[in-house]
């Protein structure tokens, strides 16, 4: 028989909550049973006080129905049910489904129990709905302009007439005016395209080819290149409009943030909104030309997604170095974003998950913004979301966070492709910037430039985010490590591990050392410093001539559990060392199980099985 899952905990409940989703979205037909259609009856209201986590997709369906006045009580029932809400693979929406799951966000986070909210899987965010769901997540409300006022905010909030200020933040029910953190980001992306304008050498021929194919393509089908890549302004904001002076002055803040590129006319037009596009994959270096039928419609591919991003890599890091500079006194506002304090707060969520949700420049700056005060986020998975050189941003964020009265961000998880900093590195700013972080989970897929040091023009990240000084106490009790391909120096490891007393748990994977010495100098630094270490974890590393090193941890009298997952280690000398490795297992009272998948134990096995008997394994 199989096992049931250790997470349910009730399957009368756990039915009732799949019920109700699939009602919710009309996947289950009520009218096609008799009891479910009956009037005195409404499953949402029935199955509601089951419902623990909810899941809203594509469209945002369900969010309209939920927020209906006649799914009023369904709508109170799942505010006090309801912990977890997740959204997975949103596409576009309109203007009236962004009302209705504001007042759904409201209602279930600012008026209820939910604690936790997830994303997964937005290819391409629409920059309007993911501020909102971040800024309605961080406790921040607006009601908009034309919707209805919440009945559960008191009569103080219900008379508040909505400033500009919070109204460019917290996104209105129409088309927003453009907020402060778009209004930076395109500064900087404005003052991009002028420096590649005079920097990029000029174009080849096959890539002339390719934006004169896409122009001839676009105007033979009627529409304008310039008018798709630059949409016109809204429909609210005429062109004669004049902006407040709180608008000018963040302008003026942002642009002054970009002082190492070149300044934008001040009298010139706001720029419009970044067009969002796909990182380019590593080691293309411009358009590629292709023959055949859909060439004109890939070569249009390749100049949106391509060639616009040519030169992306190299000056991301130097946005993120004058981030940094701008960012040196944990003050977001000098960025050009508007302080929150004047929006209404309330509850916020202590668990925010973002999985494959490719971050902005804006969204990056937004979620910066607003983590340097979140505290009550207890918290926090960042998994490939393409930060780049918006880490150095992040560190920042984090660091003022930490300084803030009751802080409660006890558990990162920081996940990427790429990262401008080697982990190491990385790991020792989050490990300052946090000290009392208790759960560090961060894994690196690909080498940064400055892992190889004889790349011409690797340059180092600003001081302020790496300092070589040692790193303080802290109180890390769960380390998780995933590194790229590359040798690790063990010293900046063996810092780590110095300064986290409190380690309970570590896991290494894919780690390689550029010796057996230097993996021996990290696991005799866990046996000098790390006396609380229960639980050892090795994974996908080669320690075929580490054999020494892995008799001397085995005789560490204070681990519990050990895992050698495909390391190797019977490559050399099996009938030798199994028996060595037995005889140190004897001597420590304290293992309670090891593990070793993977590890080409061959013609060992028999061998293994009898000294493990001696040993009751």
């Amino acid at each position: 028989t199989r096992s049931r899952p250790s997470y349910v905990t009730c399957w009368r409940a756990k039915f009732m909550e799949a019920f109700f989703s699939h009602v919710l979205r009309g996947t289950i037909d009520v009218s096609s049973d008799r009891r479910l259609c009956d009037q005195r009856f409404s499953p949402l209201l029935h199955s509601s006080r089951h419902v623990r986590q909810l899941t809203i997709c594509n469209m945002l369906q369900g969010a309209t129905e939920l927020v209906a006045e006649p799914n009023r009580r369904v709508l109170e029932t799942l505010a006090s049910s309801l912990h977890t809400l997740k959204f997975r693979h949103l596409l576009f929406s309109d203007v009236a489904a962004q009302q209705s799951l504001r007042q759904l966000l409201h209602q279930l986070i600012h008026h209820g129990a939910v604690s936790q909210v997830s994303l997964y899987s937005w290819p391409v965010p629409e920059s309007a709905l993911f501020i909102l769901i971040l800024t309605m997540s961080a406790g921040f409300w607006q009601p908009g302009p034309g919707g209805p006022p919440c009945r559960l905010c008191g009569e103080a909030s219900r008379g508040r007439a909505p400033s500009r200020d919070e109204g460019s933040l917290l996104l209105g029910s129409r088309r927003p005016r453009r907020d402060a953190a778009e209004r930076c980001a395109a500064a900087l992306m404005a003052s991009r395209r002028k420096s590649e304008a005079k920097q990029m050498p000029r174009a080849a021929p096959a890539t002339r080819v390719t934006r004169r194919s896409t122009q001839e393509s676009l105007t033979a089908g009627g529409t304008d290149l310039k008018r798709e890549l630059h949409p016109p302004a809204t429909s609210h904001e005429a062109p004669g409009t004049k902006r407040p002076p709180s608008a000018l002055a963040a302008t003026s803040s942002a642009s002054s943030s970009t002082s190492s590129y070149k300044r934008a006319p001040a009298s010139s037009a706001p720029q419009p909104k970044p067009l969002k596009r796909f990182k380019r994959a590593a080691g293309k270096k411009g358009a590629r030309t292709r023959q055949g039928p859909g060439a004109e419609s890939e070569d249009l591919y390749d100049f949106v997604f391509i060639v616009a991003g040519e030169k992306e890599d190299g000056e991301e890091m130097e946005i993120g170095e004058v981030a940094c500079g701008a960012l040196d006194g944990s003050d977001p506002s000098c960025l050009g974003l508007p302080a929150l304090e004047a929006s209404q707060r309330f509850r916020s969520i202590s668990t925010l998950e973002l999985f494959t949700v490719p971050l902005s420049t804006e969204a990056a700056l937004t979620l910066c913004h607003l983590l340097s005060s979140w505290v009550s986020l207890e918290s926090l998975t960042l998994s490939y979301n393409g930060l780049g050189s918006n880490i150095f941003r992040l560190l920042d964020s984090l660091r003022a966070l930490s300084g803030q009265a009751g802080c409660r961000l006890r558990a990162l998880h920081l996940s990427d492709l790429f990262s401008p900093l080697p982990i190491l590195e990385l790991t020792r700013a989050i490990v300052r910037a946090l000290p009392l972080l208790r759960v560090l989970s961060i894994r690196v897929d690909h080498p940064s430039q400055r892992d190889n040091p004889g790349v011409p023009g690797n340059a180092g990240p600003p001081s302020l985010i790496i300092g070589d000084e040692e790193i303080p106490e802290n109180c890390l009790e769960q380390l998780e490590m995933g590194f790229p391909r590359g040798a690790q120096p063990a010293p900046l490891l063996c810092s780590v591990l110095k300064a986290s007393g409190s380690l309970q748990q570590l896991s290494l994977d894919s780690a390689t050392f550029a010796s057996p010495q230097d993996f021996g100098l990290v696991l005799q630094t866990l046996k000098e410093y790390n006396l609380a270490l229960k639980r050892l974890s090795f994974h996908d590393m080669n320690l075929a001539d580490c054999q020494s090193e892995v008799l001397f941890l085995l005789q560490n009298l204070t681990l519990q559990e050990i895992t050698f997952s495909f390391c190797r280690l019977f490559e050399k000398r099996p009938a030798q060392f199994l028996p060595e490795m037995v005889a140190a297992m004897k001597g420590n009272s304290t293992l309670k199980g090891l593990r070793l998948p993977g590890n080409r134990l061959g013609g060992g096995q028999t061998l293994g099985r009898q000294r493990g008997k001696e040993l009751g394994l």
